[in-house]
């Protein structure tokens, strides 16, 4: 469906009116509806994420979505895609705002991505009708979308000078709540979040910091334990350790005392199950024990 609410449609974000300057019209593709903009957190990070960043994004937003809570991002590649893939997985909503024309699909090769959304209940929205090109201006005025639309801002990655930080300080400025992951000290993508930190964003350790915030809850006691209960115990005992750092396949062998071959088996297997995922040769967590403790 494609359509455009006027700022006078009592259909229009609530949130996004309070703005010292509101669009006048937004134009979508998607399901349009109140509930979609109830309980919205923007979701913010580097273009050249970490693969700690992808990580932390797709760990935290996939239960932050999936109890209900509306992820709105700018669709770039990087954080913003990881973001609204991590809400689409696990069965949520998402608006991607975009800095062009919601006939524009930008970047293009995440058209997949746009018309996945669209086929989820999600929305494309902008305040530019048919094929606007984006450019240089439009960016930071998108950014003042996402951030509008929002109850709060994570921001997962960012560096000194990154384009998020303009969402973050336009979040302060809209007297909104933010957050911050504090990433890995020895990264570069993490000083703009350390520094957000020490200005007195909130820090973000799990969902749960997020989820409080909204008065929303994640997996309740007894489906994390029941989760728990059901793994083996070489899964149990991989991810303990990879809860404590990525490792490559001959050094998980030896921590959990498996041959590589065995082992190998295991972690094919914990893949398609979406516990764990490789990477330059390394397994990462895409779920942690405390999700299950």
């Amino acid at each position: 469906m494609t359509g455009v609410i006027k700022i006078t449609n009592r259909k229009y974000p609530r949130l996004l009116k309070k703005i010292p300057d509101p669009p006048e019209k937004l134009y979508y593709k998607g399901s349009w509806d109140a509930d979609i903009f109830k309980d919205c957190l923007a979701v913010v990070g580097a273009r050249r994420m970490t693969r700690y960043g992808e990580q932390i994004t797709d760990l935290l937003v996939s239960e932050i979505a999936a109890a209900g809570i509306t992820i709105v991002s700018g669709f770039m590649y990087g954080i913003d895609a990881s973001a609204h893939k991590a809400a689409l997985k696990s069965g949520g909503r998402t608006i991607a705002c975009m800095p062009c024309g919601i006939d524009v699909v930008h970047p293009a090769h995440q058209e997949e991505l746009y018309n996945e959304i669209i086929e989820n209940n999600g929305l494309i929205i902008s305040e530019y009708e048919n094929d606007f090109p984006p450019a240089l201006w439009t960016y930071p005025k998108r950014n003042r979308i996402v951030a509008g639309l929002s109850k709060a801002t994570l921001v997962v990655e960012a560096g000194e000078k990154s384009g998020s930080l303009i969402t973050a300080d336009l979040t302060r400025k809209f007297e909104r709540k933010l957050f911050s992951v504090p990433g890995q000290l020895t990264s570069a993508m993490s000083k703009g979040t350390v520094n957000l930190i020490k200005e007195g964003a909130g820090i973000v350790t799990s969902a749960s910091d997020i989820l409080a915030y909204y008065g929303a809850e994640g997996i309740n006691k007894l489906e994390k334990n029941f989760l728990w209960d059901g793994l083996n115990n070489l899964e149990q005992s991989i991810i303990k350790e990879l809860e404590r750092e990525s490792m490559e396949i001959d050094v998980l062998s030896r921590a959990v005392k498996t041959p590589v071959a065995v082992l190998g088996r295991e972690l094919s297997l914990m893949q398609l199950k979406g516990l764990v995922k490789e990477g330059a040769g390394k397994y990462y967590l895409k779920v942690t024990k405390t999700q299950f403790a």
